[in-house]
């Protein structure tokens, strides 16, 4: 269980730094607008989904960072780096904060499944090249098949 919880905190350090790299990069190319096709609900949901996506990137790691400091287990990233704690020992902290990091997960995974729904309603059933703008593998392939 030690391990396994070591593990945990390895890669929350990890996605939180790519996290950081990804946001820069975004930031420096953003992506192409959508096609006027698409309603403007829908832009607005892609664009609060992208949104949640990108702050629960952030704010999941933090939790577990949290938490770990609340329970008084030092986050070690790669068996080196000690990372500072971010509060002090609190046994009820730290039962708030397992509950919230718990939470964080399961939004994440309900909003990513959501994502890849729509990403395959785009592709299946309205025909177009939503899919093929985050995939360039389907976008290179639709284009040599038409």
């Amino acid at each position: 269980l030690i391990l396994l919880k070591s593990i945990n905190r390895r890669w929350g350090v990890t996605i939180f730094l790519i996290a950081i790299l990804r946001v820069a990069w975004r930031i420096s190319h953003p992506p192409p607008p959508l096609p006027a096709t698409v309603p403007h609900w829908q832009r607005t949901a892609a664009n609060l989904t992208h949104l949640m996506l990108y702050l629960l990137l952030f704010f999941i790691p933090v939790s577990g960072w949290l938490y770990s400091s609340a329970t008084g287990i030092p986050t070690v990233y790669l068996g080196w780096l000690q990372l500072p704690d971010l509060v002090q020992k609190d046994e009820h902290l730290a039962d708030l904060l397992k509950i919230a990091h718990i939470s964080l997960n399961s939004a994440l995974f309900g909003i990513v499944c959501i994502h890849v729904a729509s990403a395959l309603k785009h592709h299946f059933i309205d025909r177009d090249e939503i899919l093929a703008r985050m995939l360039p593998f389907l976008n290179s392939a639709g284009k040599r098949h038409r």
